[in-house]
């Protein structure tokens, strides 16, 4: 039997979940599918999940079985934000980032039909500097044909140069088995 359950919301190191499991952060642009994805992974709606860009502002932490955290990012790129809020999210994503002892990868949740750009390319650099594995889960695949999804990967495998690459929909339940292989075989 599977269980998942919220454990807390924090925004800094201190406040982090004391435990040994091994964390996998989902981070990308707001409104890209990331508390989405989490929920489809889990098979639970236990991540909040909004229409609005921007709504989650914290490091949320959840427990999965007690085998390893999953832990749901603030968004960036969002335009409504004032300079502090942005330098806040950064100086909260980045004390998470420089402290966690147990992150192990970071799923980078992005909307297939979006360019790969600097802040992916950031957050690219920022993973190989502290050598935490970066996946990519390209979501909202059923908003594109079939034929669109593998120009628009085609597309962003140049830009992104990463290895690990998944294609999701969470509305259809598509790629999600590979990504959860994928993490238990080379993650957690």
């Amino acid at each position: 039997m599977t269980f998942v359950n919220y454990i807390k919301s924090a925004v800094f190191p201190k406040d982090f979940p004391q435990t040994k499991l091994s964390e996998i952060a989902f981070a990308g642009r707001s409104n890209a599918g990331k508390s989405s994805l989490i929920n489809s992974l889990v098979n639970s709606k236990i991540a909040n999940v909004s229409k609005t860009p921007g709504k989650t502002r914290l490091l949320s932490f959840f427990n999965y079985n007690e085998e390893f955290m999953l832990v749901d990012m603030p968004g960036y790129g969002y335009a409504a934000r004032s300079d502090s809020e942005v330098d806040s999210w950064r100086e909260m994503v980045e004390g998470y980032l420089n402290h966690s002892k147990n992150l192990r990868a970071i799923i980078l949740v992005m909307d297939i039909r979006r360019d790969w750009n600097s802040e992916e390319e950031q957050m690219k650099m920022y993973t190989d500097h502290l050598g935490i594995p970066l996946i990519l889960a390209l979501t909202k695949a059923d908003k594109l044909s079939r034929s669109q999804q593998m120009q628009r990967i085609e597309k962003i495998k140049k830009s992104a140069q990463l290895k690990s690459i998944f294609v999701c929909s969470s509305l259809k339940k598509t790629g999600l088995e590979d990504l959860k292989e994928h993490l238990i075989k080379k993650v957690i």
